[in-house]
């Protein structure tokens, strides 16, 4: 049986208590904290310690900042690091066991599909950094007891990492069981050529799930083959979360209502 989970800004409520409550009405079983720059995560930790105290279920942090830690410019760079060690820290104490943190390498930064499409570090000079920072990252991520989830975006988005397959490479290179894939459904609907091969391939190393449709909104709102996905995921013997991250079609609190049934009755382990 899948486990749901729903990022906190699509909630109604104005407290982790309230959103959790509505969330476990519609049937998620956790919330996906949001996580902006400036230590904003590390300072929300006494809500977040009474959340937990309340029973609310955190599994997961996502990254939302401006730059991350395969920026261009090194301060960027080690300000983003020192961010998401921060983050670590902080969902490994109130998201329980298998807590992850996810970060893409980076998001709006460069795009080789517009101008001016050559980028001012070289491929070799981008593995480099991207080595670097995911062994330091992952180190901290094995110390405090968390998972770092790396993202793959679309090619519009950034122009590293794309394919679930570049994140495996170089999370098998740096050699951290604390450094996991992330698989987004979007992304992935835009630049795999076959999903869930692309999921099988990754099996060994997926940490975490994000789920949305083909054109961004709430699953059910485009063409993705949902049973397909989550029929792959069930065969693999994937354990995490399913994590809603999307923009809503809709009345949102409706609309974020309905997923957790659209993808039950899609999950075919549920009517076995």
């Amino acid at each position: 049986m899948i486990k749901l989970s729903c990022q906190e800004q699509l909630l109604p409520g104005h407290t982790l208590q309230e959103k959790f409550e509505f969330a476990r009405d519609a049937g998620y079983d956790g919330i996906e904290l949001r996580a902006r720059g400036d230590f904003a995560f590390r300072d929300r930790l006494p809500e977040l310690r009474r959340a937990a105290r309340d029973g609310v279920v955190m599994p997961s942090v996502c990254v939302d900042m401006s730059h991350f830690f395969a920026a261009f410019d090194p301060d960027l760079r080690r300000d983003a690091v020192a961010q998401l060690k921060s983050q670590l820290s902080v969902i490994a104490e109130v998201g329980g066991p298998g807590a992850v943190a996810c970060t893409p390498a980076s998001w709006g930064m460069f795009s080789r599909r517009l101008p001016p499409f050559e980028p001012p570090r070289s491929e070799p000079e981008d593995r480099a950094v991207l080595l670097d920072g995911l062994a330091e990252l992952g180190g901290h991520a094995a110390r405090v007891g968390a998972t770092l989830a790396l993202e793959p975006l679309n090619r519009y988005e950034d122009h590293m990492i794309n394919r679930l397959e570049q994140a495996v490479e170089l999370i098998d290179a740096v050699g951290l069981p604390s450094v996991k894939v992330l698989a987004d459904t979007y992304h992935m609907n835009i630049e795999e050529d076959e999903p869930t091969s692309a999921l099988v391939r990754a099996a060994a190393h997926l940490g975490h799930v994000q789920v949305s449709d083909s054109n961004r909104f709430q699953p059910g709102a485009g063409h993705l083959d949902w049973a397909a996905l989550l029929g792959t995921l069930d065969a693999l013997g994937y354990q995490g979360y399913l994590a809603l991250e999307c923009r809503l079609r809709g009345e949102p609190a409706t609309a974020v209502a309905a997923v957790p049934g659209f993808l039950r009755r899609h999950d075919v382990s549920a009517l076995v």
